[in-house]
């Protein structure tokens, strides 16, 4: 059966492997499973068809025979359950991988997305800067727990797995802020991740249908 993600038509990330669907990519790649993609425009997005897969109006969803699935995490907890790769097989090395994939979306990603969207969005208010640095001293507290954990090790917990993917994902929206570069193992880290063959695989889909959006 033939699995069926959505993302976006003409990606605000400029091609930079940032919208959410990268990280459904990935995990498919990471197991090898073939996908197709369904790409829609900001406006197919409100409508009711969309609106039916994902309430919400984002994307990506994940569809496979009369399985549809929404939210990114949820998305990548089904394909890692589903297939071998992405969750190890001891039952407490599979709980705290777990753990790391929550970690990932409900504590650290929160105030640097927060952080992104303040940039676009409330750049020209009288409380931007006061604004940026609170956020910024929150993804610094983060950031300085998760690297306390990880130390010199490759990944989170042993092996590769989607804890880390989501992690990965999450942490990459910091380039270019100076703000990961102030921990090295962090910056090694991402790069550990986005070295793996699965992720070029999924980051050069994901770029060449931006760049075929942009040039048709």
């Amino acid at each position: 059966m033939t699995i069926t993600i959505t993302a976006f038509e003409r990606s605000p990330d400029g091609g930079r492997g940032l919208a959410r669907d990268m990280r459904v990519r990935w995990a498919l790649e990471e197991v090898g499973q073939p996908y197709d993609v369904r790409f829609l425009s900001f406006k197919a997005m409100k409508e009711p068809a969309h609106l039916a897969l994902h309430p919400f109006g984002q994307i990506p969803t994940y569809e496979e025979g009369d399985l549809a699935l929404f939210e990114s995490g949820a998305i990548v907890f089904h394909i890692a359950e589903r297939h071998a790769g992405l969750l190890p097989a001891d039952a407490n090395a599979r709980a705290r991988a777990i753990t790391w994939m929550f970690a990932a979306l409900d504590t650290v990603e929160p105030p640097i997305f927060e952080r992104t969207l303040s940039k676009i969005l409330e750049r020209d208010e009288p409380w931007y800067e006061q604004r940026l640095r609170v956020l910024e001293s929150s993804i610094r507290k983060r950031l300085d727990g998760l690297s306390s954990r990880l130390g010199d090790a490759d990944w989170l917990d042993g092996a590769f797995s989607a804890g880390d993917l989501l992690m990965v994902t999450v942490l990459r929206r910091l380039h270019g802020s100076g703000i990961l570069e102030e921990y090295p193992n962090l910056s090694a880290y991402v790069a550990r991740g986005e070295g793996r063959p699965a992720y070029r695989r999924a980051f050069d889909a994901q770029l060449a249908a931006f760049t075929a959006a942009s040039t048709g």
